[in-house]
């Protein structure tokens, strides 16, 4: 409505060696962001804990991104409503933290995610006064307003003690590991998310017959015939669809017993 035009900076896929082991990551290359940014710009819209990736922006990372933002004088918009679902050594980091970030970042949270309900579509953004009166504007034309009476739910939840969160956390941690060892073992290319509740895939190693020749489209379109189980093609989330287009992504927010029978159908597809 404002006359943007998005320029994105796309993750790349990488393997960082740890504990000896090549890990498949996606990382974002900071000197591409910088080269991004023109005389044009005037915000930055930054996704971290990232879906569909499961990249968590590192402190040296947000500290790039907030010295690029000072400099040029940006806005930042930073969507972090998978929060409080970061794994092993990551570490969530508010971007508006960093030095001269406070007064120029909307950042926005989400109940859905924190507390697995998304249907309900309640978030908040956090931010300056005079950023809250623009995003409160601009909302009217959007939605107008989202499930009044869920907000006095979700306010007394946010009150919840920090052991809801632990346990959140450490309930989606068994969740990730047994989704994504047993999509490894089922063949599929893993790259074991630092955060949020998804597993993204390259479906390549699978062989070109199986993978639909690498086609995320056309393997998503097959699964559900093939082996009862959905997954929902990474392409959908790029500018640049190709980039993309051998990444497929996992949910596993979902019941144990669910997961191990998606896996076992996948292991079972793979032959």
């Amino acid at each position: 409505m404002a006359g943007g035009t998005r320029v994105p900076v796309t993750l790349r896929p990488s393997e960082d060696p740890r504990d000896g082991v090549a890990q498949r990551h996606f990382r974002l290359d900071l000197d591409e962001l910088r080269a991004a940014v023109t005389d044009r710009t005037r915000l930055l819209l930054i996704n971290t804990p990232h879906n569909p990736t499961g990249t968590v922006l590192t402190r040296e990372e947000l500290a790039a991104i907030a010295e690029l933002a000072v400099e040029r004088d940006l806005l930042v918009i930073t969507d972090e409503v998978y929060e409080h679902l970061v794994f092993d050594d990551a570490e969530h980091i508010p971007l508006a933290t960093f030095p001269g970030m406070r007064e120029r970042t909307v950042s926005i949270g989400s109940a859905g995610k924190t507390f697995s309900f998304t249907g309900w579509k309640v978030g908040w953004v956090t931010a300056a006064a005079p950023l809250v009166t623009a995003v409160r504007s601009a909302k009217q034309f959007l939605t107008y307003v989202a499930s009044g009476p869920f907000q006095y739910a979700v306010a007394e939840a946010l009150a919840l003690p920090d052991s809801y969160f632990a346990a959140f956390r450490a309930d989606m941690l068994a969740k990730r590991d047994v989704l994504a060892t047993g999509l490894t073992e089922a063949g599929f290319g893993v790259f074991r998310p630092a955060g949020t509740y998804f597993v993204t895939t390259d479906i390549r190693p699978l062989g070109p017959e199986l993978s639909q020749n690498g086609d995320g489209f056309a393997f998503c379109r097959a699964l559900p015939e093939l082996a009862g189980v959905v997954a929902i093609p990474n392409a959908v989330f790029y500018d640049h669809r190709d980039a993309g287009a051998p990444f497929v992504r996992f949910a596993f927010c979902k019941k144990v017993s669910v997961l191990e029978e998606a896996v076992d159908r996948l292991k079972k597809l793979a032959g």
